[in-house]
């Protein structure tokens, strides 16, 4: 019996259909295994992945693999998305013992959960030097049955090694946030990895480095300096431009495959178009770009059209593949063109504008023969109405074209990316439908995904809450967003539901010397409790959880969060200097503490032209990390707004840092001046 059926992950739902025998991650599932004396095959992977659906194709609908799996192993099936603390236990695993690590991942378990053998991708026959995965079966199968000693010490060995992997080393002893010298350093180093030809990190592949971006964004506007803002200009101008970008439909797909940022690989995730959304409108805060803010727009409004869910939520990914035409699913066939098909589409003449305009050439850019759309860095010089008239009409084509499959399941984490992200971008642009969208997605988590004692669901579907309890970064991420949503709406309880997920933070997930784990104390117990300071695809959880604690603290004055945010920053000040792309946020959230962050409080009739004035100011302001509070004279829900008095009165804003103001002002250029806008 598959039991795959009842779950809400869209990823295990694809499976539900396997004649693989495949079990949630359960207890039940290991109790089987040692009822049956069999190891544990566990098969990571997301509803977006490529080669997920590759593998599950070749060797999960395959009988006779089935019957293999079926007769000598118990399988377990896991959503990396819902299950984030399991997927990175095993990761690691896999990395320390290969050195490389993707999805799907394969790991071999004994009934104990104690990983043995590991892989990613398997091919249904030996290619390119690669066994098969029938062989692999095979071979695990045997070893299980006339080696178990020597399983049994390999798969000791490596929880042991698991288990010696302590942070506790990397902390200073002070546990003291970074101070300047730190932050020039991590700055001199990003420097070094920057490529000054095609923007971004490194080589290929390129993921976009948002975290990173916001970082230099906030070290410009604390020392003023130009190489930062440079390198965030050349990365943001190039990203837009690249195929990496949706020239007609907007978002960011997850990376490029080469260093250009020419070839996408195709899946688009909420988190990074989030995460993009906002780089591109602080971007466009700090310098005023065009390009920046209509890349932020169109980012909010792709999300709100492509991933917004029924219930207000948002949606985790699109999928890469989707069917070519010809019943064939390929990937990225829905965003790729070849000549022929802008011909069908615009007619010769406006088709050859259309090629030489987006870089569409008869060898193509992807594969046989079709092309992504970039954008071409001359936009300025050509008829600006005959490209809109270009890309309405292939928009309007490319949507009669079979979509991609969506994984409809909300991550509270990435909703509360979308949140923060949506919020600012609809106050900066004037766009009250962003901000309600953001609004609709937080009252969806309290609503869904929030219990009587403040725990968080990790998911939901439907607007039925998952099984699956939040991790850290579920709490600092929602609590990020909360907090934004209250500085640009000016409704106080978004802060009082973020100070529940806060307190949450310090008694579940922070230990006695300030480092914090990914899970929780009460947690279901893996062979290892998962802690990472580190970005991946999104900030850590521990930073993001910093970043929130610091916000939270300068809203309300509360000393006991002020500190748990200086002391999880420690670990930013021992990895600044030796590994500044991998620690982002860390770096963001070190600039906002080196500058207070500032404190605003704007106090005014709602609705007042001078309140509104005063209030878009502080938005505006580009000082690292600041926080605002709006509120009418006599409010108290958010600390920083009590005993704020009008000014002869008109309303006023009041600059802070630690709760000691300046004096308040009445004029928005000055609030602005002072906050660097």
């Amino acid at each position: 019996m598959n039991r795959l059926a009842g779950v809400t992950s869209p990823y295990l739902l694809q499976h539900a259909e396997n004649p693989v025998d495949w079990w949630p991650w359960t207890s039940e599932a290991f109790e089987e295994a040692r009822r049956r004396d069999v190891p544990v095959l566990l098969s990571v992977g997301y509803s977006a992945c490529h080669w997920c659906h590759v593998m599950a194709h070749e060797s999960f609908e395959d009988q006779a693999t089935a019957e293999l799996i079926n007769e000598h192993f118990v399988a377990v099936k896991v959503d990396r998305e819902e299950r984030p603390d399991v997927d990175a236990v095993y990761m690691e695993a896999v990395q320390a013992a290969t050195g490389q690590g993707g999805w799907p991942m394969t790991v071999f378990l004994t009934p104990d959960a104690e990983p043995f053998y590991f892989g990613t991708y398997f091919p249904p026959a030996p290619r390119h030097g690669m066994p098969s995965f029938g062989q692999i079966l095979e071979g695990v199968r045997s070893a299980w049955a006339d080696r178990r000693d020597e399983v049994g010490e390999v798969a000791g060995r490596i929880v042991a090694d698991l288990a010696g992997r302590s942070l506790a080393g990397a902390m200073p002893a002070d546990r003291r946030p970074p101070g300047p010298e730190e932050l020039l350093g991590a700055l001199m180093g990003l420097t070094r990895e920057f490529d000054a030809v095609h923007g971004g990190f490194g080589g290929a592949p390129k993921f976009p480095p948002s975290m990173v971006l916001e970082f230099l964004l906030r070290h410009h506007a604390r020392t003023g300096s130009e190489a930062a803002l440079e390198m965030v200009q050349a990365t943001g101008a190039a990203m837009a431009r690249g195929g990496i970008y949706d020239q007609l439909g907007g978002g960011f797909a997850r990376y490029a495959v080469d260093a250009t940022w020419t070839v996408p690989h195709f899946e688009k995730m909420l988190y990074d178009n989030a995460l993009l959304c906002r780089t591109y409108a602080h971007l466009w805060r700090s310098t005023g770009s065009d390009l920046a803010r209509r890349i932020a727009v169109e980012t909010a409004d792709f999300m709100v059209r492509e991933l917004r869910t029924e219930q207000g939520g948002f949606a985790s990914a699109l999928d890469a593949d989707s069917d070519d035409g010809t019943g064939k699913h390929v990937e990225g066939a829905y965003y790729v063109w070849t000549p022929e098909q802008l011909r069908a589409v615009l007619g010769d003449e406006d088709a050859e504008f259309a090629a030489t305009y987006f870089g569409v050439t008869e060898e193509g850019t992807f594969e046989e023969g079709a092309s992504v759309l970039q954008l071409p860095d001359t936009e300025g010089l050509v008829d600006a109405e005959r490209v809109a008239s270009v890309k309405r009409r292939l928009l309007a084509a490319r949507d009669e074209r079979p979509r991609p499959g969506r994984d409809d399941k909300v991550v509270a984490s990435w909703n509360g990316l979308a949140i923060a992200a949506l919020a600012e971008t609809g106050a900066y642009f004037d766009r009250p439908d962003l901000i309600q969208a953001a609004t609709d997605a937080a009252d969806l988590l309290v609503r869904v995904h929030m219990d009587w004692h403040a725990r968080l669901h990790r998911t939901s579907r439907d607007g039925a809450p998952g099984a699956n309890s939040g991790v850290l970064e579920d709490y600092a991420n929602v609590a990020e967003g909360f907090l934004t949503l209250a500085s640009v709406t000016g409704e106080g309880v978004w802060v009082e539901f973020a100070g529940f997920f806060l307190d949450t933070v310090l008694l579940q997930f922070t230990s006695e010397d300030g480092a914090l784990y990914d899970t929780a104390a009460d947690a279901e117990a893996l062979i290892r409790r998962p802690q990472d300071p580190t970005d991946n695809a999104t900030p850590s959880g521990w930073t993001a959880a910093a970043g929130a604690l610091l916000s939270y603290a300068a809203l309300t004055g509360s000393g006991l969060h002020r500190d748990a945010a200086e002391r999880a920053l420690g670990i930013v000040t021992a990895l600044a200097g030796r590994a500044p792309r991998f620690i982002g946020w860390g770096l963001a959230v070190a600039e906002a503490a080196l500058d207070g962050p500032r404190e605003v409080a704007v106090v005014g009739a709602q609705g007042d032209p001078a309140t509104v004035a005063l209030h878009r100011a502080a938005l505006l302001g580009t000082a690292p990390g600041a926080v605002v509070a709006l509120g009418a004279p006599g409010a108290d829900e958010v600390p920083l707004l009590r005993d704020r008095p009008l000014v002869d009165g008109q309303p006023a804003a009041y600059v802070c840092r630690h709760f000691t103001c300046e004096r308040p002002t009445t004029d928005p250029e000055e609030l602005t001046v002072r906050l660097g806008g």
